[in-house]
């Protein structure tokens, strides 16, 4: 077989194609499990040094990690689905994940010979039709000739505006077929780099509007972390004097010590923030869509009478939910400059918007300070609280840690309780809701960026889905920290219960093992809390042992009283 380390060849296979096309894409890692269906493709990658196999147990948590590890680096990352059938089911709930997070995931996927389709064949799945609609967009490759076109525009599609995940379905003939490729192109051949910004008229309306307002706010979203923006967005904030809050989910868009810094706005966030939002007569929101976990489409956290200008790559995002003055087909990062630009010579500000900028300080200092005393450890022997567990992460861990979380109670809580002091650093399953992330995407954050701080901060019953991934974390050297917070159940339906349905508990409590116990049999570290004093000096060690290059895994019990039913609103009807 020729060899694809052979730089003049262009005869090979329709899998050495492809790998040739993923070093074109500059990918480095791959995450994947492997299967039959895929053999021509690990063939060829065995001679590509340059892209990094990382071999894991489950192709749902493999995605998770490529879903990480695209929104830490702005793409790239690559899902390898072995395996035609269950093999590429295993791949929906990474992916519809990945959808509604807006992630640019690659995934490739094992399909049956060309010839078997529609005969009932062995693990036969319609894939092109199953994907289709948790995709940005699905292909299943015809022909071997066509591979390098094809990988090049699930990259394109996956990036390009409102980004995605995207499946390419490759049947095995297909990848075994021999055939002679032309040159293979670069990125920057087939690529655009620009970005939108707005128009005159947008850029004056909006400016104008900002300059009159006595009590402005930004609201950063996603955009804004995908652009890069973080530091105009500052320095816009900086310019008018305006506090920012964020969306749900993206309280790392600008460094949480930055002075108008506000924190996260609506149900998931806090009281500052959010009484900022239904305050405010002018609202710039960069990168976001107002969306539920945000807003929840009502204007509880909003003022209804606040003038609002809206920047969203996607045309659709703009006055979906709520009418806007001034709606901006663009980058966030673009507009940002653009305005910051336009006000940068408009110093006089009014009494009244010095008096808001002013409150809100004093009111975020008071917040941070009530969290602080809330979280110290109380004296030994007594039970662990989640607000604890928050603190001491945030008093040990460093300024460059990046955090990925669950859904479920605990973690929800933590989504404003953490510290976020460098962009991107917050990693959550967004609106998927999805319990099961946190660990695997934390190895993916730590495959992305391998000099940063990983922790990963989950329940037990997430951790118990996933926690077969210690060993992928221990073979391939992805030394994250994992904080599970173990209180024996699920937690948010147990809430549930106990507010709306007369704590008639039913499933909601779950037997586990020591989480320390099993990272030691897989060869990770593990670490045990059992009380609020010792919550500091564990995960200082804990963090030092993963310097030292161990995966780590630090077992906290908490309170499993401590639970708080976010839904309220799905549960009007009933009452205790």
């Amino acid at each position: 077989m020729v060899k694809i380390t052979d730089v003049e060849a262009k005869t090979m296979s329709g899998a050495q194609a492809l790998v040739k096309s993923l070093k074109e894409e500059k990918v480095k890692d791959v995450f994947g499990l492997i299967g039959s269906a895929t053999m021509e493709v690990f063939d060829a990658l065995y001679d590509e040094k340059s892209i990094n196999y990382i071999g894991v147990r489950d192709e749902r948590t493999g995605t998770h990690m490529a879903d990480a590890y695209s929104r830490a680096l702005g793409g790239g990352g690559l899902i390898l689905a072995g395996q035609n059938g269950p093999g590429a089911t295993n791949l929906v709930t990474g992916l519809a994940q990945a959808k509604l997070a807006n992630s640019p995931v690659v995934a490739i996927a094992g399909s049956i010979s060309s010839s078997h389709v529609y005969r009932d064949a062995f693990q036969e799945v319609d894939q092109q039709a199953l994907f289709t609609p948790i995709t940005k967009k699905t292909w299943t490759v015809n022909r071997a000739d066509r591979i390098p076109e094809m990988v090049q525009e699930a990259f394109r599609v996956s990036q390009e505006g409102k980004k995605g995940p995207v499946v390419l379905n490759i049947p095995r003939d297909v990848l075994s077929d021999i055939q002679d490729f032309g040159r293979f192109k670069s990125p920057s051949e087939y690529r655009s780099e620009s970005y939108p910004a707005a128009n005159h008229e947008q850029l004056s309306k909006a400016a104008e509007l900002l300059r009159n307002a006595n009590k402005p706010l930004i609201m950063a979203g996603a955009g804004v972390k995908w652009s890069q923006s973080q530091q105009s967005v500052i320095s816009l904030a900086e310019t008018i004097e305006a506090p920012i809050c964020t969306s749900a989910g993206h309280g790392d868009a600008v460094p949480n010590d930055h002075p108008l810094f506000a924190g996260q706005v609506g149900p998931r966030g806090n009281v500052v923030a959010t009484e900022l939002a239904k305050n405010a007569d002018v609202i710039l929101v960069l990168g976001s869509r107002l969306g539920f976990n945000s807003t929840f489409y009502t204007y509880d956290h909003l003022n209804p009478n606040a003038k609002i200008i809206q920047v969203n790559i996607d045309h659709n995002a703009l006055s979906r939910y709520f009418p806007v003055e001034v709606g901006i087909v663009a980058s966030a990062g673009t507009v940002a400059k653009q305005l910051e630009s336009e006000l940068k010579n408009d110093r006089v500000v009014s009494t009244e918007r010095s008096q808001w900028v002013r409150q809100f300080k004093i009111n975020r200092h008071n917040l941070l300070a009530q969290r602080a005393e809330e979280g110290r450890a109380t004296a030994t022997g007594s039970i662990i609280s989640p607000k604890q567990v928050y603190h001491a992460i945030n008093s040990v861990m460093p300024s460059d840690s990046m955090f990925t979380l669950d859904a479920g109670t605990l973690c929800l809580q933590a989504n404003d309780a953490l510290h976020f002091r460098q962009s991107p650093s917050l990693f959550t399953p967004l609106d998927f809701g999805l319990v099961g992330f946190s660990y695997a995407a934390g190895l993916g954050l730590k495959a992305a960026s391998p000099d940063r701080t990983v922790v990963s901060l989950m329940g037990d019953g997430g951790f118990g889905m996933t926690m077969s991934e210690i060993g992928t974390a221990v073979q391939h050297n992805l030394n994250t920290l994992t904080v599970v917070m173990n209180n024996h159940c699920w937690g948010a339906e147990k809430a549930y219960q106990r507010d709306f349905f007369d704590e008639r508990y039913m499933g909601a409590d779950i037997t586990n093992p020591r989480f320390d116990k099993i990272a030691e049999l897989y060869g990770a570290k593990g670490y045990a809390v059992n009380d609020p004093s010792q919550l500091q000096s564990v995960l200082a060690d804990a963090l030092h042992s993963v310097q030292a290059g161990h995966p780590t895994v630090v077992d906290v019990q908490v309170d499993p009283n401590a639970l708080y039913s976010f839904r309220k609103d799905s549960f009007k009807n009933r009452s205790k």
